[in-house]
Parts: C-alpha cells; structure tokens; sequence
C-alpha cells in the first residue's frame, strides 16, 4: 500500500523513495519486527490462556525437555501474521508473484496449525499423520504449479532445471508430471526439514533466518535485470518484490527470536516451522535457485538427514538382525550432540551447564556460513 505513495511527489519529493526495493525491504523487516515486540506478549497470554502447551514425548532421551513441557507453542501465527501484514504493508500491490509467497506461506501455516491443534488435543508429540501432512503439501504444490502454469513465461521458466555453478539450464522442459514431481520434492522437503530442525529454543528460526537472508539476495538479484545479466541468472519480472517478503518473513523471525532465546517463552510449532520452510521453498521454485537451497539450508539439510539415516539404518538392522540398531545417539542431529554432552558431563563427574546454548550458536553459526557459500553460486558461473 505504501508504494502508491510514490506517487504523490509532487507534493513531497521524499515520497519517491518509495519506489525502491531496497527502502522497502528494510521497512517491512522493521515493521514486522515492532509488530512481533508489540503482539507477541499478547500472543503469548492468550496460548497461556488456552492452554496451548508444547507436549514432550516421554521417553528417557527427552527427559531433560520434560520442564519444557506446558510452554505455549503455536507461536507460528505471530511469525505469519506479522510477516504477512508487513508484506502487505510495503509490497508493489497486485503482484503476483508475492501472493503466491504470502499464499504458501499461510498455507504451510495452517497445515502446522491442524498438526500442533492434534497434538494437544491428543496430549501427545504424534499429531498429524506423515501421509496425511504430506497429501497437504502435495496439494498445495499442485495449487501453486497450476496458477504458475497460467502465465506462459512462468510456465516455461518454471520447467526449466537449474543447477549451481551453470548459467544454463541442464533440463530446458521437464514436463508437467516432473515439473510437479520436482515442486512437491522442494515444497516437503524444505518445510519438513525446518519442522524437524524444531527442537531447541531458538534454533530453527535463527537457522531460517539466515536462510531467508540469503534469499532476500537472490530474489533482488534476480529481479534486477541489469544484476541477472551480469551474473547470468535467470532474470525474472516481478521477482525483486520477493526482497520485501523475505524482508518482512526475516524481521519476524527476529521478532519470534526475541520470546524464542533460552528460556523460550513461546515455541513455534509446526505452524511457524512449516510455513517458513513453505516459504522459502516457494521463493527458491520462482527466482529458480531450487537446488541451492540445499547449500542454503545446509544445517536443515543435514539435520533431515540424520533423521532419514537413522530410522532406515534401524529398520534394516532389525529386519536383519532382529534388533534395530543406531547411527545416532538420537535423532535429528542436534538432539545427538545434546546426548553426546551430557553423557561428556556425566563421565567427567560435572554438571552440564549451558549445552542447548551452545549447540544453537553453533548451528547458527553454520548456518551463516551455509547461507554465504549460497549466495557465492551467484557469482560462480
């Protein structure tokens, strides 16, 4: 809304900064920032209020998580709604290109929601059924594949098959069935990912911002025609406007991360961690920079991993063997790092103190670097 005032600089020549990507940007991260200061109190007396707490499962590996049990999760609609009204806010109005990210994002959302509403219902750490969730999310890349099908430059563009380091595209058509195939592989992957990077205060969300981060520069790259040129990436209309999503997506984030730090005061179940991994796969599929998320979200990447590595390892070993056997003290790959240190602590005869701390800086700080070496293939062509 706030880009029409661009208009007016006739009577204010101030008013043409916002014509600028980058003015607006940084606005709609600051407003979805003091958005998320202001309402996340809120936010978080009213989950108190309704009794919406995070359930722990009760098994000896989460033990030491058992005092988290009862926190208010669901915190995710503070990230969405700040991020979504921010975009709003600042964004070209009538592009499509952002709806379709703001469109996922709620989405994602709103599956993680169904998901978090059953575990609480339940009073268990099940929830949504993994078939179940991952019908939703093929449904929606269906969605999202079908209006994209719609436009033909979209439509041409999205078939096309980039790898990092080519300017070209290996695969000039998929098709279709492969074409959708490969959405629903980026779409599952990335959201469920960030769902299973969930487990400590504050990883998951200063992990996806860092990703976001990055992607707010591709998506201002790709949208620049002059920077696409030059770095020899697929030039996309419209894209730029995406820098304003991922903008506003990031400032909530830190928003989230200010309730978020050790000791959460708030989680964001799988309403937040779904709908930031929606959404950085829907802005990965359209500035075409697909498979560098899986350098991106590095840490996501390896923590779905050790996941997938452990129950296949187990599930073969007790088929083979008849009993199942582990690669990990604990899966997904922070929570091995977490039993690697206290079992450290318990052998040295000391107390653990200030492990999660730890292990969370860490992986933001790999994170980071991840997020670096993804932009970096922007010049490497």
């Amino acid at each position: 809304m706030l880009y029409d005032l661009h208009e007016w600089t006739e009577v204010w020549s101030v008013l043409r900064i916002f014509r600028y990507i980058t003015v607006r940007t940084f606005g709609a991260a600051g407003t979805a920032f003091v958005l998320s200061l202001i309402f996340g109190p809120l936010v978080i007396r009213r989950l108190s209020q309704w009794n919406i707490g995070q359930q722990i499962r009760g098994d000896e590996v989460m033990r030491g998580h058992r005092v988290k049990a009862g926190t208010p999760t669901m915190g995710g609609v503070l990230i969405v709604g700040c991020a979504a009204a921010a975009t709003i806010l600042w964004a070209r109005p009538g592009e499509p290109l952002v709806w379709c990210c703001l469109a996922t994002m709620v989405f994602m959302g709103a599956v993680g929601a169904m998901d978090d509403v059953l575990k609480i219902r339940c009073r268990n750490s099940t929830g949504l059924r993994e078939w179940g969730k991952l019908g939703l999310q093929g449904l929606w890349a269906l969605a999202l594949l079908w209006y994209l099908w719609q436009d033909e430059a979209n439509r041409e563009r999205t078939q096309q098959l980039f790898i990092p380091f080519l300017k070209d595209p290996v695969v000039p058509a998929m098709g279709f069935v492969f074409t959708l195939v490969f959405v629903f592989g980026v779409m599952a992957g990335s959201s469920n990912a960030v769902n299973l990077t969930d487990g400590l205060d504050g990883l998951a969300v200063g992990c996806g911002n860092a990703a976001v981060l990055a992607y707010l520069v591709m998506a201002y790259a790709t949208g620049h025609a002059v920077f696409a040129e030059y770095l020899q990436i697929p030039h996309v209309a419209g894209a730029g406007e995406l820098a304003v999503f991922c903008g506003a997506l990031l400032g909530a984030g830190l928003g989230f991360l200010w309730f978020n730090c050790h000791p959460a005061r708030v989680f964001m179940g799988d309403t937040g961690s779904l709908a930031i991994g929606g959404s950085i796969a829907a802005v990965a599929l359209i500035v075409k920079q697909e498979l560098v998320l899986l350098i991106v979200g590095g840490v996501f990447v390896l923590e779905a991993l050790s996941v997938i590595l452990q129950r296949g390892w187990f599930k073969y070993t007790r088929r083979r063997y008849g009993e199942g056997r582990r690669i990990f003290r604990c899966a997904p790959l922070h929570h091995h790092f977490e039993q690697q240190e206290l079992a450290r602590a318990k052998a040295e005869g000391r107390t653990p103190d200030s492990i999660e701390n730890r292990i969370v800086v860490r992986f933001w700080i790999l994170a980071i670097i991840f997020a670096l070496l993804g932009i970096a293939t922007l010049k490497i062509r």
